[in-house]
């Protein structure tokens, strides 16, 4: 199965787009952390005051630093709704957002992976009805590899992760739960809460069961890469003996 990415940049109601467009020249990459986002600011002629007041009217910063020309916030939220959101749009045509997204003189950049040429198609199709999109490149990737660092985000791999469940698994990996041999068993675990054994096991099997799922595009995706690989390896050596 062929897989193909895509590089895209379109306009839409989006704060962080509209804040690139009020500032020219302002780069922004967005990346999400569950509840937050972090964002990476290149703005080397405009007034940091300015741009960071502009920031906060979208969502409270949490935290700021200045690395020469470049700003890194970390914002409590933001005016968009993720459940309206264009990852969402993604997510429905089984395409792969890589990122961060970054936003440009009033343009949103994407990269995308999609499993299949008809989804990217059916994507690209349902963005242009309501935005205006601009394919920058779409590239075959079935005989290489998908650079790993920018598969996953962390706001969705642990995306629907109680407070109680990410506790839990806090507790089994600094016990050494899932080292070889275990470090703890689950008695041992829950004996340092204030639950019952048996709720604290149903915590942290809930929270091991959605971690899989999140991460099961993601598995699917690497695997069809390295299938790839050595589907491709395999031909080679064929070729080399003569077969």
């Amino acid at each position: 199965m062929s897989m193909y990415e895509v590089s895209f940049k379109l306009r839409h109601e989006c704060p962080y787009r509209g804040l690139s467009e009020r500032f020219p020249g302002v780069s922004i990459r967005e990346w999400f952390l569950q509840d937050c986002q972090i964002l990476e600011i290149t703005a080397p002629d405009v007034d940091d005051d300015e741009l960071l007041e502009a920031i906060d009217e979208l969502g409270t910063a949490l935290h700021t630093s200045v690395d020469g020309s470049d700003l890194h916030v970390i914002v409590q939220s933001c005016a968009c709704s993720i459940e309206e959101s264009i990852v969402r749009t993604f997510e429905r045509h089984n395409c792969v957002h890589l990122p961060p997204t970054v936003y440009r003189n009033g343009w949103e950049h994407y990269t995308v992976i999609g499993f299949d040429e008809g989804d990217v198609i059916a994507l690209l199709a349902e963005l242009d009805e309501s935005r205006e999109i601009d394919v920058l490149s779409k590239t075959s990737i079935e005989e290489r590899q998908v650079p790993h660092s920018s598969l996953i985000s962390v706001d969705r791999l642990f995306d629907g992760l109680t407070d109680r469940q990410l506790e839990a698994l806090r507790i089994a990996l600094d016990a050494g739960y899932y080292d070889q041999p275990r470090g703890a068993s689950i008695v041992e675990l829950a004996d340092e809460t204030t639950v019952a054994r048996a709720t604290f096991e149903e915590h942290l099997r809930k929270a091991e069961n959605k971690l899989v799922t999140n991460a099961g595009q993601f598995v699917r995706l690497l695997t069809e890469t390295r299938d790839g690989a050595l589907r491709t390896a395999s031909e080679t050596e064929s070729l080399v003996r003569g077969d």
